[in-house]
């Protein structure tokens, strides 16, 4: 991961601490691949995927989770359930930061993305 990508995900964090969410694993790695974060609120451990693309660019964010790196992210978020019980409901989200001359612009949390 570039540099640009982890001060993406250290915004996603944050993004996410300020909604009462506590960080509980960054660059979750598997054999599958890689969760970017994994979160929990007192309903929820979520998976979280982030996206950064420019504010011209042709598609949004979301659209770079595709169903094979959904896939990736759902076998390994098994992975780490198999070894971290919890009575949490597991969720998939996605954040999609949205940036202008490689600042931040804008966040959205799109909360159960898949």
């Amino acid at each position: 991961m570039n540099n640009n990508g982890k001060l993406w995900e250290i915004e996603a964090a944050n993004y996410l601490r300020k909604k009462r969410y506590k960080l509980i694993c960054a660059n979750f790695s598997t054999r599958f691949g890689e969760i970017d974060l994994i979160v929990k609120n007192r309903k929820y451990i979520c998976f979280v995927e982030v996206k950064q693309r420019d504010i011209g660019s042709i598609a949004l964010p979301k659209e770079f989770v595709t169903a094979s790196k959904q896939q990736k992210i759902i076998s390994s978020a098994k992975l780490y359930l198999s070894s971290n019980k919890t009575d949490l409901q597991p969720r998939f989200d996605v954040i999609e930061i949205y940036t202008k001359d490689n600042k931040m612009n804008s966040i959205k949390h799109l909360e159960n993305a898949f």
